[in-house]
């Protein structure tokens, strides 16, 4: 047995055993209370699932196994000539809770490259495709088509004993992790660059790797891969993409399938397709202006316009937060170190300085502050990725890292169906007339 496998079978045998001991004890234990605007509010705040590999917290944001981001950046495993952290090293930590020692992120790095060959009939499906399809479309394809491969479908159809869901689960999770890369890229060159592949150089860290294989050869793409796929790897269970995995993935549907159908989540413009809106929302801003180089005065007239229009600033506000988002605040952390004097960056830095003040003055929005979206999309921009709707892919591959580390979770410490009682308003009605 591997020994990210070994330590992970130990660290589930013993939550496990704690929390049967728990639920014996205090079962009963109220821990919540749910009233009639959140029924109608989308459960926003509801405390009802467990997530063990990240919190968000409204003030600090998120902490991955107790660590906020400028935490990680100092106790992970960085990648070589860079400071940025690797995420072999996030997905050790979020899996089993530990640090991670370099020697160990070394071996995850090579255990996912012996992993990563993309089947032949994955790449066909690709290519077969319009090149107009979308790239999420094409990426959620991929993914559903390795499930051809599955360990866990295979084992469930052979019966399995629900004691071993979590070693096939950990299995595939290995598989699909070390693929997406491979696949990400695959779309990438095929939709925007005349189906010039570039081979895998396993030789890199897995981060580098899917700089190598998207064509970006700027020396610095590498240390933001690694920092952007670090950031966006999970924010805790709740959000719609983790949720959607969760769920899917309680109905005994094996991590290709449940990871498909997250990707379908985050291909939503309230959740990961923001990214793509941000820089969209940005270019068209230029354009009107006719400046590459907008003044703050200008910059506000727009967002007002915006706002007239009836719709929102991208990149602004979070469903939980109450500060700016950290994950914003290490990308601008890594532009001021990396990137100097870029047209696009400056933009994003005064759009932050104009939008949030703008925002309080409506009086009803209870977080102005910019979120990991706001910033992301310039960075791709700056190093020449322009095509912004492939972003969000960027977003899916480093999403996998805790939605499915999650799973693992799930499946070892036997979590059931996720089937909430639903309500109609007509009983809401009644209920409020007997109760009120």
């Amino acid at each position: 047995m591997d020994p990210l496998k070994q330590k992970f079978k130990e660290k589930a045998s013993a939550l496990a055993t704690e929390i049967k001991s728990m639920l014996k004890e205090h079962g009963s234990m109220k821990v919540d209370e749910v009233v009639l605007s959140q029924v109608y509010g989308g459960a926003r705040g509801v405390k009802m699932m467990v997530w063990e590999t990240s919190q968000l917290d409204p003030i600090e944001g998120i902490r991955f196994r107790g660590y906020s981001i400028p935490e990680l950046k100092e106790v992970l495993p960085k990648g070589p000539d860079g400071k940025e952290p690797l995420p072999e090293g996030l997905f050790w930590l979020m899996l089993v809770g530990e640090v991670p020692t370099e020697a160990e992120v070394e071996w995850l790095a090579k255990e996912w490259a012996s992993r990563s060959t993309i089947p032949a009939h994955t790449k066909e499906l690709l290519n077969n495709l319009p090149k107009t399809t979308h790239p999420m479309t094409q990426f959620i394809l991929g993914i559903t088509s390795l499930q051809n491969d599955s360990i866990f479908a295979k084992r469930y159809n052979e019966g399995m004993n629900k004691k071993e869901y979590w070693e096939s689960t950990y299995e595939d999770t290995m598989n699909l992790i070390a693929k997406l890369p491979g696949i990400a890229a695959h779309i990438y060159r095929k939709t925007y660059h005349n189906d010039e592949h570039i081979e895998a150089d396993n030789n890199l860290d897995w981060a580098a790797n899917f700089a190598h294989m998207l064509g970006m050869n700027h020396p610095d793409f590498k240390h933001l891969m690694r920092l952007y796929l670090t950031i966006h790897a999970d924010h805790e269970g709740g959000n719609a993409s983790a949720h959607t995995v969760h769920l899917v993935g309680s109905t005994l549907s094996d991590p290709y399938l449940s990871f498909a159908a997250g990707m379908g989540s985050l291909a939503g413009p309230l959740h990961g397709l923001a990214n793509q809106e941000v820089i969209k929302w940005i270019f068209e801003m230029l354009e009107k202006l006719g400046t590459k180089t907008p003044s703050k005065e200008q910059i506000a007239d727009y967002v007002n316009e915006t706002l007239n229009a009836g719709k929102v600033v991208p990149g602004y506000g979070h469903a939980v937060l109450r500060r700016p988002d950290p994950r914003f605040v290490a990308q601008k952390v890594y532009a001021e170190e990396y990137i100097h004097d870029d047209d696009i960056v400056n933009v994003v830095w005064n759009i932050f300085d104009v939008v949030p003040e703008i925002l309080k003055g409506l009086g009803k929005v209870k977080n102005p502050w910019p979120n990991v979206d706001a910033h992301s999309g310039a960075l791709l921009v700056h190093y020449g990725m322009t095509e912004y709707s492939f972003y969000t892919v960027l977003f899916g591959v480093s999403r996998a890292l805790g939605v499915l580390a999650a799973q693992c979770w799930s499946r070892a410490l036997g979590l059931p169906l996720e089937r909430p009682k639903s309500l109609t308003t007509e009983w809401i009605k009644n209920y409020v007339k007997e109760n009120a």
